[in-house]
Order: structure tokens, then sequence, then C-alpha cells
């Protein structure tokens, strides 16, 4: 038995929101053709990997983009987590991003879009994101160990940039700055202790 325990995090693929540069946030979009064709790469590049527990959140991105996945791992078991759930922009979802910076400004835009703890009109600040996400971390580290699974996690990019931040020892600028394109494969070592 291996003395460490493995964390794969990836993300959804491309939505039609992506695509259109709108705020997606918690709006249930599906995969584009493109979205659907990125995640199986990203499945076929994960296919020898060895995991037990996978999770996804509510959101038809995340559930279709870890069935593609799951294709090569059928007996793993399936949660949904939904502290893992892409950042609420409020009532700027589904605007366009070009719009919205045509109408405020790219200084305000900028503000709701990548600032730590701005936010949104009722919505959510990455920062309020961070405490849902580390709850299931938290959570989660306890689980692995306890039960001697490794994890694969399909999630939302501003979900991923706490998960990100905690095991990559980033500071929030650092954090803020991230990029998490999808085909994006990470991978995390848990150590058994």
């Amino acid at each position: 038995m291996a003395n460490e325990l493995k964390i794969y995090l990836v993300r959804h693929g491309e939505t039609k929101y992506n695509e259109e540069g709108r705020f997606t946030g918690t709006t249930d979009v599906g995969l584009t053709p493109e979205g659907l064709e990125v995640t199986r790469k990203v499945a076929e590049k994960l296919r020898d990997k060895k995991f037990e527990v996978a999770y996804h959140t509510r959101l038809k991105r995340s559930k279709s983009s870890l069935q593609e996945i799951l294709k090569y791992h059928p007996k793993v078991t399936v949660i949904e987590d939904n502290r893992l759930i892409e950042r609420s922009y409020g009532k700027l979802q589904k605007q366009k991003h070009a719009d919205f910076i045509a109408k405020n400004g790219k200084d305000l835009f900028d503000q709701y879009h990548r600032s730590y703890d701005v936010v949104p009109p009722g919505g959510e600040s990455v920062q309020m994101v961070e405490v849902r996400v580390l709850a299931f971390i938290k959570d989660l580290l306890e689980k692995m160990k306890r039960e001697k699974v490794n994890v694969l996690i399909c999630g939302h990019s501003n979900a991923m940039r706490p998960f990100r931040r905690y095991f990559e020892g980033l500071t929030i600028e650092q954090m803020m700055a991230l990029e998490n394109p999808f085909d994006l494969i990470l991978e995390y070592t848990v150590p058994l202790e």
C-alpha cells in the first residue's frame, strides 16, 4: 500500500456562455461540441490514473465532463458536492462581458470579474467561494485518509482557484491571476499520516 494518495483536479469543458464571453456563474448551460472534444482528450489522458471516488456539482457542465472521463473508470463512486460549484455572479449572470464593459467600464468589470473580495450584485466574491471550498477540502482530506481513496474532481474555474491556493501555497494575488484552461489536469499528493 502506497503511503500517499492522489487528487486529480480538472475543469469542465467549454460551454456556450464561455464561448460567447458571458458571466456564466451558476447558470446551468451545457458543453459546446468543442468543449466535449477537449473533455474527451482530458479523459484519454486520465485513462490510466487510479481513483476510486469522483466529485461533480449539480451543474450539467460538471456532470457531462465527468461522465466522459468515467467511461474509462466505470467502478468509481460518484458524489455531488455543491461546495465546489462555480461562483455566483448574481444579477450579472448571462450578460456578455463586452456589453457590461461598454455600459459600466473596464475597471468595474475587472473588480467584479477578478477581485478577491468584491461581491457582484446578488452574487459571491471569490473570498466567499473560498470559505465553502476550504470546508470541502477539510472533509475531503479526512475521507481520503479514512477510506484510503484517490479522488478526481471535475470543477469550475472560480472554485478551482482556492483549491489551488490551498495545495500550491499561493498568495491571494497569485490565486486571482490563475487561468484554468479547459484541458488542465492538476495532480496533488496527499501524504498518509
